[in-house]
């Protein structure tokens, strides 16, 4: 029989290595705009507030709603106006570092 075990894969990344990906995830976060429709650490709309996102979702969900928003909102009952628009084609490097900046906002 298999045994399924859930895995926080965060703590095998070099500190060094996550310290630079969320500094790249910060670029990603200003090139994408993300702050027109997000605040984040007192800038940005009041709408959409994003501070402590990390403490709240994990990093696979926080992928999810960068990728597919509108699935997301439906799954959390969001009535949020406009939606969200969807990124699905970030760069992988990118967007897992957009996901690690967002992941350690807690």
């Amino acid at each position: 029989a298999y045994e399924i075990v859930s895995r926080d894969w965060s703590s095998d990344v070099c500190s060094s290595d996550l310290a630079s990906a969320q500094d790249k995830g910060a670029t990603v976060y200003a090139a994408q705009k993300c702050n027109m429709c997000h605040a984040l650490d007192g800038k940005g709309p009041g709408k959409n507030v994003l501070d402590g996102i990390g403490g709240k979702l994990k990093a696979d969900d926080i992928r999810q709603w960068i990728v597919t928003p509108q699935e997301m909102a439906k799954k959390a009952n969001s009535t949020a106006k406009p939606p969200m628009r969807a990124y699905p084609n970030l760069p992988k490097e990118d967007l897992d570092a957009l996901v690690a900046f967002l992941a350690a906002k807690k």
